[in-house]
């Protein structure tokens, strides 16, 4: 067998320079979405942000620039509509190197009161969509032979909660999709991780956040103290992207603090 021949690695900083690369984020709107596509730009990348609220795409847009950034209105999970997203995005800067899959939804119900049409909404968004958004791209990640996809998992990746029934299984379900998606992509050098934040304000976590002790309880059971604001999983979804984690693939990273190994 004929062995692969490695691209040199830059070295120091230039590793995680992201130059030269397009990223399309999805749940751009609003919190960890709206974070990660200001961190892919701060890298030196461009991207096309996609999200339903077509007012705040437009004022991160303005914040990001025109030269860096541009917006397609999406509904991800309206699977059906994602062609025409796609189509939309790689007539901006080209077809993207790197997809991150941070839209989501949740029903925060005890499991007894979970509803089929409850749980099936989260799960066209949790769990098909990251795939079916990343089947978009994956044909001009192949003809470059390289590529980076993101999805997001959570700590109820791996530990329960109270009321998280649907957004659980769909996020214990991310953990095998990114393995499954790393497995049948690594030849054709696609790289799949996923990231697990701890607890973050954001949109989706505000009721946790408006229960001060609950909050003050998950801050204290982190090994620094405090919960997390979302800078603090830029340098994890910069190396991820970059040269910096080209032999990183199919894992589960866990931006927490310590908060699921305590």
């Amino acid at each position: 067998m004929q062995e692969t021949i490695v691209p040199v690695l830059p070295q120091g900083l230039a590793a995680f320079d992201l130059s030269e690369r397009v990223a399309v984020v999805t749940g751009a709107s609003s919190g960890i979405g709206r974070s990660f596509a200001s961190a892919i730009v701060q890298a030196g990348g461009k991207v096309v942000v996609s999200a339903r609220r077509e007012d705040r795409l437009k004022d991160l847009v303005a914040e990001l620039g025109a030269d860096n950034a541009s917006y397609v209105v999406c509904d991800v999970g309206d699977h059906q509509s994602l062609p025409e997203m796609a189509m939309q995005t790689n007539n901006v800067f080209g077809a993207p190197d790197i997809v991150v899959n941070v839209a989501g939804n949740t029903v925060r119900k005890q499991a007894e009161d979970l509803t089929p049409q409850e749980f099936l909404d989260v799960i066209k968004v949790q769990l098909m969509a990251p795939l079916h958004v990343a089947q978009q791209f994956v044909p001009g990640m192949k003809e470059k032979g390289w590529g980076r996809i993101i999805n997001i998992g959570s700590i109820t990746t791996s530990h329960a909660l109270p009321g998280t029934t649907a957004y659980a299984a769909c996020k214990s379900g991310v953990a095998g999709l990114t393995r499954a998606m790393a497995k049948d992509w690594g030849p054709f050098g696609i790289t799949v991780n996923a990231i697990c934040p701890g607890f973050f304000a954001t949109e989706l976590t505000a009721p946790v956040v408006a229960d001060e002790k609950r909050w003050r309880g998950n801050a204290e059971r982190t090994f620094i103290g405090r919960n997390g604001v979302t800078e603090d999983m830029h340098g994890a979804l910069v190396m991820l992207c970059s040269e910096a984690g080209r032999y990183i693939s199919g894992q589960m990273l866990y931006v927490d603090a310590g908060f699921t190994a305590n």
